[in-house]
């Protein structure tokens, strides 16, 4: 064997040849695959007893084609299976092996070590009627690409494909593999190394019919999938366009409740019969709305701020014991106003958590007002963590007015707000929780409610463990 032969080694070079080189081109694995079913319906059309040289790329759908000639065929045809060193099997070997022990005219031939062939493949196939070489070679991508990125890409990629009908230079290929063979193999039919001299004319045009036929499947698959694709992409928008519409339907909706009652109020402050303690309430109603008002759009302003800022914030590991003790803290005087016990129990001992900047602690207090704010005088609210697998837990539970089963999925909608008669139904923005499943949400954490009417309600937050990956 010539060493220098064996070193450089490249069925596409051997294609290309060196005094009149074959044509081109770059084919996705597609466009090969496809190629390759038309040779394989043409000799199963025509059947065409042929033996085949193959080195395919992996995946059960190349080697599918085999098993369709194969079984269309019997032991009429020879298969010799190329493999290049001692190495691993490539996926979708298994079914090719599977032949071999079915099959007396199957064959594994391993081929000696080489730099090129491994990212080489091809099929030959040799009849006196017919002939055909489809040879391909798939270039090194970029070292500066990471190994993920070339694994997801390894699919796609194109690949420079020549096919030829040529005895010369199919003649040449099956010279070079002849030399590629490892000394120990099984023992090779001398006429399988030999291309006849002609091709049936009408042959080669089939087989172009059928390329065609083949490349138009894939050109109508393409389209369907790309229509496919527009339309959910389209239905995507329209849903996006939908909510963005019923959003600012609410925010019109509750901006304009407090309009009204201070344009009502502002109306019988001009009575010229109005007593004093009639025009201190209008007063009072005026002020309580512009409350309202100054509320409603803080709340809208931090809610827009946080969805538009929400995906370029990093995330950051916090303790629980350096944020909760001091809203707790906070929220004392207002809990001793209302006469509500208020306690929390935080292990100093807890891991760190993953969360946004500052989203902590705003967590912690919209779901400290809710627990005060629903809570009436006399009752308890308590703050506890612990950990819950890769998970700190944090409760806040009291022994408040409580909610509905039928309330619960709501109220983490905009703007929504538990009806009960407890507290002014008007006061706050509705927008505390959707905020805090937002931020919850973006660094892989999840909120649950759990609730009785007259009995309370307990609040289960859970935050990824820092030694885990936040996504």
């Amino acid at each position: 064997m010539n060493d220098s032969l064996h070193k450089d080694l490249s069925v596409y070079q051997l294609a290309l040849g060196v005094e009149a080189p074959s044509q081109t081109v770059t084919l996705n694995p597609a466009t090969l695959l496809s190629l390759v079913r038309a040779q394989i319906d043409l000799l199963i059309e025509q059947q065409i007893s042929a033996t085949l040289w193959i080195k395919l790329p992996p995946g059960k759908i190349w080697t599918s084609e085999l098993v369709r000639y194969q079984s269309s065929m019997g032991e009429s045809s020879n298969i010799y299976n190329c493999q290049v060193g001692e190495g691993k099997l490539e996926l979708g070997e298994e079914k090719l092996i599977s032949l071999s022990s079915l099959y007396d005219h199957y064959l594994d031939v391993r081929l000696l070590p080489n730099n090129n062939l491994p990212r080489e493949y091809f099929l030959l196939v040799l009849s006196p009627r017919f002939c055909s070489l489809i040879a391909a070679y798939r270039p090194r991508q970029n070292n500066k690409i990471s190994t993920l990125d070339k694994a997801q890409n390894s699919k796609n990629q194109p690949l420079f494909t020549i096919t030829s009908v040529d005895n010369q230079v199919i003649q040449r290929v099956l010279d070079g593999i002849k030399q590629e063979i490892v000394p120990e193999s099984k023992p090779i039919t001398p006429s399988d190394f030999i291309c006849p001299n002609a091709c049936e004319p009408a042959l080669i045009s089939q087989l172009l019919t059928k390329q065609l036929q083949r490349q138009n499947e894939i050109n109508r698959r393409i389209s369907v999938e790309r229509i496919a694709k527009l339309q959910q992409h389209n239905q995507k928008l329209q849903t996006k366009e939908q909510l963005k519409d019923e959003y600012l339907t609410n925010v019109c909706q509750e901006l304009r409740t407090p309009l009204t009652q201070m344009k009502t109020a502002l109306s019988l402050l001009n009575s010229p019969t109005l007593k004093p303690h009639q025009r201190q309430r209008y007063l009072q109603m005026l002020n309580t709305q512009c409350d309202r008002q100054s509320v409603l759009i803080t709340g809208l302003m931090t809610l827009v701020e946080l969805e538009h800022n929400l995906e370029a914030t990093t995330l950051e590991l916090v303790k629980l014991v350096d944020i909760v003790p001091g809203v707790v803290s906070t929220y004392q005087p207002v809990a001793q106003e209302k006469g509500i016990m208020l306690g929390y129990t935080i292990p100093t001992d807890l891991p760190t958590v993953w969360c946004v900047n500052g989203g902590l602690r705003q967590i912690v207090i919209h779901l400290l007002h809710n627990s005060l704010k629903f809570t009436p005088k006399g009752g308890q609210v308590w703050v506890r963590a612990k950990v819950q697998g890769e998970y700190v837990q944090l409760e806040i539970r009291d022994t408040g007015i409580g909610i509905s089963e039928t309330e619960i999925p709501k109220i983490f909608d905009c703007f929504y707000r538990v009806r009960s008669g407890l507290i002014d139904e008007t006061n706050g923005a509705g927008l505390g929780l959707t905020i805090v499943q937002r931020l919850l949400w973006h660094c892989g954490g999840s909120i649950n409610v759990r609730s009785k009417i007259d009995e309370g309600t307990m609040v289960i937050v859970q935050m990824k463990i820092g030694t885990t990956s936040p996504t």
